[in-house]
């Protein structure tokens, strides 16, 4: 059989690698900061573009995006070359994609600390930043189905069927997710609303996480961990199972972030369930990667990238555990909005996701630039500083987060809140915050002297950029498959349109319904649309960040409404575009602040948080106090807002500065007359109209003393 002579392009495997080690420091680098931010306000450094609200997305999409979406394609593009046997479809189109996913990279790193954003979390970014993401990812299923197709492998290894899933899955996500009206060139609104809104945030939110944190980490660990072991997978079965019956439940799972929300609770219900069938495919998967090591553990022990992949398919293990745990309401009602979640994120981040690619980086860059490996020791040194630094951020999280949702919860013998006061909670963690930094500074510290080590490595070798290679051609089918899954794996395109099926499903039974039927989200006549100025301060409420902090849904518990008052409704949400629920409380619920507080408390706490309260880690906002509200786009806004179904009327389009401005005059003249002399047209005035407006459009019925005390579970 005649052998067809090809070459390897590693050369952009070496570009996405450099890419995921710089975007890694700068990304970790960011968390710290916000990490001491909780700690020290004083770290915010009194500017606008520095403050908690607007750099955490930054830290968040730089660690999805830029740190672990360049690993994905370091690991896609040299192991599916292998695979399939061919080189990439096209060289081209390997250096748009690289150039692009940089130059989105820069312009969310740009954007979002100039406020930016849509408020959705892990989709922060403005409409034209998502066309590009949609341009470059099409580019990269193009590459990748081109170099499929040209392929020399008659069979798509278990590795192939999760990076399809991955396109397909991911495309979807972002172009249902990222659905907006543009009001001008870096400001939208989603077309959808309120409860709507949360479901379609989440689904992606969650599926984010399944299909770009975890499904290309899955391929790539059945490529990598055989190869480093030098072992065959486990089983072939067992990974047939474990993908399809992955990825049909994955995609039902979103709803469990919207537990006790005003969510319908049967789409509640069913992320609850599937979330916990989720745990078999989960750990099908982190059971096939272990057990490939069977009979290898001595050379575990002597291997440090071998030790990264063990911990990485262990916090895989943990954080797919956690998660169904997480969905169990009773769980969920303690858990939900603490620093519970925020570890459980972190396990997969800094164990999943990081671990396995500090392994492959570790056993890939030797390969393509023809070396040894620098310093395995150094290597040992970077496992045990990353595995300290996970432990010491995780552990205080979960001790955090314990404290956090019992303080919350907590009465007096008298049945009144022993906690009245959020911030007790905030102070009494401040320790547990403080080891979360030590954490990610060791953790840190270890990415760096993986870098050194990478660094020499490269020095002491030289990329082979064409690598060549060598492969029979693909011939011709002369023998019916037995299995039918084997003759699925021989087409691509039916391939991906049977994983397509697989992953529309449960999208649709979940989201059509709550779209189409009126009575999932029942009107309210009381609740109206914004006013012209409380849209502007509502606008710039989401700029600020605000939402990264402080919820907008007070759940149905004894604690909450005693704490908050009367607990959410779904058609309160009809005009909100984008929803703002949020999903963590680092400072109290604000669903229902308006008229607790005068105009003044609003004002100075913006000005300096502890004047109105000491001890506070919010940072301060004088820059609203001093900066001119824009009205330029106002009307557009409003016509935006009419377009996607808020009942505004001509009048109040028209008249929508004029109205905005009377408003506000009507602020500061209530300032005034506390000592407090403000320009009318200051955006300060807008945001405090937002929030005094907040939870004030419904008034709760007297309840009896039975109806009034709702069950903690």
């Amino acid at each position: 059989m005649q052998l067809e002579q090809f070459n390897y392009d590693n050369k952009i495997v070496r570009n996405f690698g450099i890419a995921t080690i710089v975007w890694g420091i700068v990304g970790m680098s960011v968390g710290l900061l916000i990490a001491m931010q909780l700690i020290w306000p004083e770290l915010n450094f009194m500017t606008q573009y520095t403050t908690f609200g607007r750099v955490r997305p930054v830290h968040t999409n730089a660690v999805i995006f830029a740190f672990v979406g360049n690993a994905i394609f370091m690991g896609v593009y040299y192991s599916l070359q292998r695979v399939l046997k061919a080189r990439m479809f096209s060289d081209v189109l390997s250096k748009i994609h690289f150039w692009g996913w940089q130059l989105i990279i820069v312009a969310a790193a740009i954007t979002l600390p100039l406020g930016l954003t849509t408020s959705h979390e892990y989709a922060e970014m403005e409409w034209p930043v998502d066309i590009g993401i949609a341009v470059i990812w099409v580019t990269f299923g193009i590459n990748m189905f081109g170099t499929i197709i040209k392929r020399r492998e008659r069979h798509m290894y278990v590795a192939v069927w999760f990076y399809i899933a991955t396109f397909v899955t991911v495309a979807v996500l972002h172009i249902v997710n990222s659905i907006q009206l543009p009001v001008g060139f870096w400001k939208s609104y989603y077309v959808y609303a309120g409860v709507q809104d949360a479901l379609v945030q989440w689904w992606y939110g969650h599926n984010a996480v399944a299909f770009f944190l975890t499904t290309p980490f899955l391929g790539m660990m059945y490529y990598f961990l055989p190869k480093m072991a030098n072992r065959p997978v486990y089983s072939y079965k067992l990974s047939i199972l474990h993908f399809w019956s992955l990825i049909f439940i994955y995609i039902w799972a979103g709803p469990h972030h919207l537990l006790y929300t005003s969510l319908p609770s049967w789409v509640q219900s069913l992320g609850v369930v599937f979330s916990i069938m989720l745990i078999a495919p989960s750990w099908g998967g982190m059971i096939n990667g272990l057990l490939t090591l069977r009979g290898a553990w001595d050379k575990v022990r002597a291997e440090p990238i071998l030790k990264f992949m063990v911990v990485a398919l262990t916090c895989y293990g943990m954080a797919t555990f956690e998660g169904p745990m997480l969905s169990l309401k009773q769980v969920n009602a303690i858990a939900h909005f603490t620093d519970w979640i925020v570890a459980h994120v972190h396990i997969g981040a800094l164990g999943w996701n990081g671990f396995m690619t500090f392994a492959i980086l570790y056993w890939l860059i030797p390969r393509i630039y023809k070396t040894e490996l620098f310093s395995k020791k150094l290597a040992n040194v970077h496992f045990w500083i990353g595995t300290l630094g996970i432990l010491f951020y995780a552990i205080p999280m979960y001790w955090a987060a314990v404290v956090q949702g019992l303080m919350w919860k907590e009465f007096t013998p008298e049945g009144v809140l022993k906690y009245p006061n959020f911030l007790a909670t905030t102070l009494e963690i401040l320790p547990m915050h403080m080891m979360r930094a030590l954490g990610g500074a060791l953790y840190l510290g270890g990415v760096i002297l993986m870098t050194y080590n990478l660094v020499k490595t490269m020095k002491s070798g030289k990329l082979m950029a064409n690598e060549p290679a060598e492969a029979p051609a693909l011939l011709p089918v002369t023998v019916s498959e037995r299995s039918s899954h084997r003759r699925l794996e021989r087409k691509p395109v039916l391939f991906m349109v049977v994983a397509l099926v697989a992953i529309l499903i449960g999208g649709i039974v979940e989201m059509v319904p709550t779209f189409m039927i009126k009575d999932n989200i029942p009107t309210i006549k009381s609740v109206m649309p914004y006013t012209a100025l409380e849209l502007q301060g509502r606008d710039l409420y989401i700029k600020e960040g605000c939402v990264n902090c402080h919820t907008q849904t007070v759940r149905p518990f004894r604690s909450e409404t005693a704490r908050y008052g009367e607990y959410s409704k779904a058609g309160e949400f009809v005009y909100d575009h984008p929803f703002l629920w949020g999903s963590k409380r680092t400072g109290p619920d604000l669903h229902r602040i308006g008229g607790k507080y005068p105009n003044k408390w609003h004002f100075d706490h913006m000005l300096d948080p502890t004047i109105t309260s000491p001890g506070s880690i919010m940072p301060p906002y004088p820059w609203l106090i001093d900066q001119k509200l824009d009205n330029s786009t106002l009307v557009a806004k409003m016509n935006a807002m009419r377009i996607l179904g808020v009942p505004y009327s001509n009048e109040d389009v028209a008249n929508a500065v004029a109205n905005a401005e009377k408003q506000a005059e009507s602020i500061a003249k209530d300032l005034a007359s506390t000592q407090v002399e403000i320009k009318s047209d200051r955006e300060i005035i807008a945001l405090i109209a937002y929030l005094q407006r907040l939870g004030t459009d419904i008034k709760a019925e007297p309840k009896t003393t039975e109806e009034a005390v709702v069950t903690e579970n």
